[in-house]
């Protein structure tokens, strides 16, 4: 690949790049037409899982630890922490590995196309970011693990849909015995490179705020060694959001698909990617892929039968496969909840300047949570989530809070390709500067007025397009189709109570597999 860096301005003078969006390579758009268009042999599988992320992982080890052979198709690389420190892109180092298949990053800075780990999806009204490669999201993600609160979570799935009871005295455990998660200790908090954590929380507090450090699933050891110069600094100076290159983050490539490729049940095909799904009636599906190379140049295509199909690909992978396969009739049997009750977990970001004393440590990932839960306009929260170009005297903070409306996937026959449609939420916007102005009131002093700027066109937490109790039943069984299953986000509608989505989402992963492998694998 050939590096192309270039620095990044302050936060807010990128909006417009993301309000635009990048320069998307159109690569994607012809793997299908492709893939239509060949005549390959079919390969009979057992399992087959789509995708990576905390769904496919879960998925793939728990059928393989019951003695299931699972084939898994991942469309991006394996991404195997080098000793070099060189594994993922920068800030300082910006190349291809930063996105997918694209001429420039999320954020506008020009690179050759490349299979590199941040998808940015360009859709209408909203731009979506999402992971790429063997881990998926976990990839990218800041490691948060970050539980929901009952009486927030009961209005997501009411409990004859998910017994929240239940997850938290089973499935929220068993996620976290693998993960490992653990808050920010003290003398690492302590140290120059956390200064914005250490303010927040001191803001937060004054401004009567429950403000505290959470749980992350990274190793601390490592990030120690950060410090202490024996492992290449990356997560202290804020590269952490291409992967971590000391390798503290806990990815799922280093717990649970680890343990399912130990049982030597998994087979996983990277750089592969699926188009179309059809019934194969009296035995289960057929699923159409396209193998490409880094450049996304096509190899070859594929054709894979299964008797169980687990649909993992993230919610906007998900659910535009199902929308496109109801609307084209490879799936027709699809019911009309197919493709709704989505939303970005009611993302917005925020940048705080005028701060004082003023802060310049970039150390992450994101580490300190602000909760407003009896915010009159809607439970808000908001989490440090700095960046190696973070300008001194500011925090970068990212609010969840819940969703006013819903999107809708559609399908466009005339270039037969399917598409997220969303309008900007300004009532939970409200909401979130309500927080923000709290928060700077209580902190104002005689030498020091903080102000916040606030964007809500961008999200890295999209959920929904096919949901529990209404596209598939309580486990992610897609209704009118035996052995079809959803296991990612697009099982949620719309947010995740006011916290991350990864650690729910994997929390009903483990609790939806282990009813499926009781029940349907007979």
């Amino acid at each position: 690949m050939k590096n192309r860096f270039r620095s990044r301005r302050r936060f807010l003078q990128t909006t417009a790049l993301i309000s635009a969006g990048a320069a998307i390579s159109p690569l994607a758009s012809i793997y299908r037409a492709s893939a239509q268009n060949q005549n390959v042999p079919d390969e009979a599988v057992e399992a087959l899982v789509l995708g990576s992320g905390f769904g496919g992982a879960i998925t793939a080890l728990r059928l393989t630890q019951t003695g299931i052979r699972t084939l898994m198709i991942e469309r991006g690389l394996r991404w195997s922490i080098r000793d070099d420190g060189n594994t993922f892109a920068t800030f300082q180092q910006i190349d291809g590995r930063a996105a997918w298949l694209s001429n420039t990053t999320w954020n506008g800075v020009p690179v050759d196309p490349f299979t590199g780990v941040l998808d940015f999806s360009q859709e209408n009204g909203i731009n979506i970011l999402h992971g790429a490669g063997f881990g998926g999201g976990s990839l990218v993600y800041n490691a948060i693990t970050y539980q929901p609160r009952r009486e927030i979570f009961n209005g997501i799935f009411s409990p004859d849909v998910v017994d929240y009871d239940e997850l938290d005295a089973v499935y929220y455990p068993r996620v976290r015995s693998l993960l490992q998660p653990a808050s920010i200790p003290d003398d690492i908090l302590a140290s120059p490179y956390y200064d914005r954590a250490r303010l927040l929380i001191e803001q937060g507090n004054r401004a009567g705020f429950a403000t505290y450090p959470y749980n992350l699933a990274v190793d601390w050891n490592i990030i120690r060694q950060e410090i202490e110069g024996t492992k290449i600094p990356a997560a202290i100076i804020g590269n952490h959001w291409y992967g971590i290159n000391s390798g503290a983050k806990n990815s799922l490539d280093r717990n649970y698909l680890f343990q399912a490729e130990q049982t030597g049940l998994l087979d996983v095909l990277t750089l592969h990617l699926a188009t179309d799904i059809t019934e194969v009636p009296e035995y289960g599906y057929r699923v159409l892929c396209t193998q490409i190379d880094t450049s996304g140049a096509v190899v070859a295509q594929k054709s894979f039968t299964c008797r169980y199909l687990f649909l993992a690909a993230g919610s906007i992978g998900t659910s535009k496969l199902l929308v496109r396969s109801k609307a084209t009739g490879l799936l027709p049997k699809l019911n009309d909840e197919v493709g709704k009750h989505w939303g970005g977990n009611g993302d917005a970001i925020v940048t705080r300047s005028n701060l004082s004393p003023p802060v310049s440590g970039k150390g992450g990932p994101a580490c300190v949570v602000l909760e407003h839960l009896d915010n009159p306009l809607g439970a808000t929260v908001l989490e440090d989530i700095p960046d190696a170009n973070a300008a001194d005297g500011t925090l970068q903070l990212l609010a969840l809070g819940i969703p006013r409306q819903t999107g809708t996937f559609t399908y466009n026959a005339s270039t037969d390709s399917v598409r997220l449609n969303w309008t900007q939420d300004n009532a939970q916007l409200d909401a979130v500067k309500l927080t923000a102005q709290i928060l700077d009131e209580k902190n104002t002093t005689s030498t020091s007025q903080p102000k916040s700027e606030f964007i809500n066109s961008i999200s890295g937490h999209p959920l929904g397009g096919a949901t529990l109790g209404k596209a598939c039943d309580r486990y992610g069984r897609v209704a009118g189709y035996k052995g079809l299953y959803v296991m990612d986000g697009a099982m949620i509608p719309g947010y995740t109570a006011i916290t991350n989505p990864s650690f729910t989402i994997a929390a009903l992963a483990e609790r939806n597999i282990e009813k499926i492998i009781a029940e349907d694998f007979v």
